[in-house]
């Protein structure tokens, strides 16, 4: 499952100025029967230069209405819609503003003319770029006749999608944890935003996204619906799919605002000669390409540790001699079922690194396990864990040395 930490629930952002004022008509050579039905007005509308404003710059262009029709447009309702990284600088006279779905900003202004036949209008767009501008959009336009727009795009209605002069710097953070082999562990890989920009493409379907390598050694029993199967270059498989080594995660909304984390947690099953393993997760997009936009590439990768101590020291045989120790936990452990390769079997009577095992005669261990992990004092300091197999034909009691999990590495 993927859960969200997030200043607001959103997904299109806008933060723009337009004021729309009537200019006197200018007459434009046109035949109108070509373009619509007798007696109707028939407005198409110019579109607006391209643009790559800087944070604080404020975009101040006209857009002409014409009349293609064979009867005059008496009042036209002139609307501007902008995404969250851009604002309206100031309100105009004859013009209503509103914030609307996924912050969208809105200005719906009455313009008190007659458009004749043949003849067109211009009418002002403005709107500053605000500190959090990006990847930004702004729908601008009118009806056929002169209404209100409607929700698609045509001659009388418009967008123009621009990429402000701006940054975000995407964050990858893994997760440090331990398991034992056999068992199932949970691991959850996190994509921030550290701004200064919000992301939510406006261009492409190529959405930001965190790629997640499944450690080897284990394998993904229970996947977030936001993660789909990674394959040579996309998504190969429907989010949620399990068994798989490789996943690509992102929002529904494709939306990641300014110190925003989006977390996926996944249920590994650890395999039974399973040692201390490590995955990788990337912020990236969903086909894999680094975003542009993203100028810090140093904190795009992280890892999933899961460190799974399998070492132990047995108490003293009936005959007096000492018994085998078990294998190293380092190094990789076996295939997964898409072949991730990983290292062999560990060396007789070695000790993991970061794991302490110690014995006892005729004693019991002290400690306690809560599922597979050990205890932990409230100092925040590990404890050991003995796991008491006291038996008469040995005489001893095995001691496992478990660390307790350590906190998510969180890059900054």
């Amino acid at each position: 499952m993927r859960q969200r930490i997030r200043p607001s629930h959103i997904r299109h952002s806008a933060a723009l100025v337009a004021a729309a004022a009537v200019v006197a008509a200018v007459p434009v050579a046109v035949a109108p029967s070509a373009f619509a039905e007798e007696g109707e007005p028939s407005l198409v509308i110019s579109n607006l230069p391209g643009t790559s404003p800087k944070p604080g710059e404020v975009y101040d262009e006209s857009v002409v209405v014409t009349n293609k029709g064979t009867a005059a447009a008496d009042g036209v309702t002139f609307r501007v819609r902008l995404t969250r990284g851009l604002d309206f600088p100031e309100a105009v006279q004859g013009c209503t503003y509103s914030t609307i779905e996924d912050q969208v900003r809105q200005a719906l202004c009455e313009l008190d003319t007659v458009i004749e036949p043949g003849a067109s209008i211009e009418t002002p767009v403005r709107f500053k770029a605000l500190p959090n501008a990006l990847m930004e959009a702004i729908e601008y336009g009118t009806g056929p006749t002169g209404e209100a727009p409607g929700e698609g795009f045509g001659d009388s209605h418009r967008r123009l999608t621009l990429t402000a002069d701006n940054s975000a710097d995407l964050v990858a953070v893994g997760d440090d944890t331990e398991a034992l082999a056999g068992d199932k562990q949970s691991v959850t890989a996190t994509l921030r935003n550290d701004g200064p920009g919000w992301i939510q493409n406006q261009e492409s379907d190529d959405q930001t996204a965190l790629m997640v390598q499944i450690p080897p050694g284990t394998v993904a029993a229970e996947v977030p619906e936001e993660c789909a199967p990674f394959g040579i270059d996309g998504p190969s498989g429907p989010g949620g799919t399990p068994r798989k080594a490789k996943y690509v995660c992102w929002p529904a909304d494709h939306t990641i605002d300014v110190g925003e984390s989006l977390s996926f947690t996944f249920m590994l099953e650890i395999k039974d000669d399973a040692k201390t393993t490590t995955g990788e997760v990337k912020a990236t997009s969903v086909y894999d390409i680094h975003p542009a936009f993203d100028k810090n590439p140093a904190n795009d990768k992280a890892q999933i540790r899961i460190a799974i101590p399998t070492d132990y020291e047995p108490g003293p045989s009936p005959s007096g001699g000492s018994g085998t120790g078990g294998g190293s936990t380092d190094g990789g452990n076996g295939n997964d079922p898409d072949g991730q390769s990983t290292g062999g079997t560990g060396s007789t009577g070695s000790t993991s690194s970061g794991t302490s095992a110690g014995a006892t005669t005729g004693g019991s261990g002290t400690g306690s396990v809560d599922g597979n992990l050990a205890s932990t004092g409230s100092d925040g300091t590990p404890l050991i864990a003995g796991a008491a197999a006291a038996t008469a034909a040995l005489g001893g009691v095995l001691v496992i040395a478990v660390r307790r999990r350590r906190a998510s590495a969180e890059s900054s």
